[in-house]
Parts: structure tokens; C-alpha cells; sequence
């Protein structure tokens, strides 16, 4: 086989993993894991079921591969020392808006366990490295970056999916306001 042989083939495949994987996260995020199933992911998708586990394996692997996410972390060493936590807000809140894969893995994880330890390993491996830049002592990074994803993730939960209508109703500004000084003061602030 010649390589221009291989390319259609190799398209139509990309074009499957797409197809189904957008299936996936939109069956996840209207169904919860427990409820979507492949042969509805497969439906939605407009293949065979088969082509499901041909690609995935199976339930599991097919999840892990939707809500596959990369937090596009910035470098807080590149913001003023004191400037750090409306930083790392902006990033959430622009994360948030942006992106309904994080969004649906939100919703997942909070009604299953592995959605929650896949949004876990997330914010862990994620998270974890950004808040060592800018902890004052190395032994609180993990408790000072878990302190932060309470705050981000709970500002998710309230806007993005319970829709609390006092949090959809602030502006970017006002949010801002409130979290920069509460994630400044978890991450950077001599510990209590």
C-alpha cells in the first residue's frame, strides 16, 4: 500500500475518533456515566456500536478519552507575585466558559466515582505543578492547590451547572473580585 493509499483511511479514522468522542461527552454530560450507554453514543454518533469498543475498548476507556482535558495552566511565574491569584481566576472563568468538556466532566463527577477521580487527577497533576511556583513552603502545595480547586470548582458547580441565579448573575468582574483575593491569600499568604 502507498502512502496516499493510507490517508483516506487514516482521515475517515480521525473522523470516527471526532465523531464519536463528541457523541461521547454530549451522552455524558445529558445522561451522567451511569445512564450513557454505547449503543447511544453509537447512535448519536451514526456508527456501529462496534466501532465503539474497536476504538475504545470499552465504557471506561471511552470516558477517559472524552474528558481527556488540558487545563492550559499558565505560568504564574510570568505574573507580579501578588497578581497571581486574579491570574489563576481569569484562567478558570475563561476554562469554564470556554470549554463544555470540563463542564460535563463536572457534572459527572460529582454523581460518580470515576468522574470524580478523573477530575481528581486532573486538578492534581494539573494544578499541583502551577501552585509550586508561587507556594511559600514546598510541604503545603498539595493542600494549598486543593484549597484553590475548592474555590474554582465550586464557583463551576454554582454557575455552569446547579446555575445558582445569584452566581449566573455576577459579571466576570465581580467574580474576579471575590476569588483573586481568596485564591491569593491560599496560595501565596504565610500559613495560618
Amino acid at each position: 500500500m502507498n502512502d496516499s493509499d493510507s490517508k483516506p483511511a487514516s482521515r475517515r479514522s480521525d473522523a470516527t475518533r471526532t465523531a464519536i468522542l463528541d457523541a461521547a461527552r454530549e451522552r455524558f454530560a445529558a445522561d451522567g456515566y451511569e445512564r450513557a450507554t454505547i449503543r447511544a453514543i453509537a447512535r448519536d454518533a451514526n456508527i456501529d456500536p462496534s466501532m465503539v469498543m474497536r476504538y475504545y475498548g470499552n465504557k471506561e476507556g471511552l470516558f477517559a478519552a472524552a474528558v481527556a482535558i488540558d487545563l492550559q495552566m499558565p505560568d504564574l511565574g510570568a505574573f507580579p507575585r501578588h497578581d497571581v491569584g486574579r491570574a489563576l481566576v481569569t484562567h478558570f472563568l475563561d476554562m469554564w466558559e470556554e470549554n463544555e468538556v470540563l463542564t460535563a466532566l463536572l457534572r459527572v463527577g460529582v454523581t460518580n466515582q470515576a468522574g470524580a477521580e478523573r477530575m481528581q487527577g486532573i486538578f492534581r497533576d494539573q494544578l499541583l505543578p502551577t501552585a509550586r511556583h508561587v507556594c511559600p513552603d514546598p510541604e503545603q502545595v498539595p493542600t494549598r492547590a486543593a484549597l484553590c480547586a475548592t474555590q474554582v470548582l465550586g464557583l463551576a458547580l454554582t454557575r455552569y451547572v446547579l446555575r445558582l441565579p445569584p452566581v449566573v448573575a455576577l459579571v466576570r468582574e465581580e467574580i474576579v473580585a471575590w476569588l483573586a483575593p481568596t485564591l491569593q491569600r491560599y496560595l501565596t499568604a504565610p500559613s495560618p
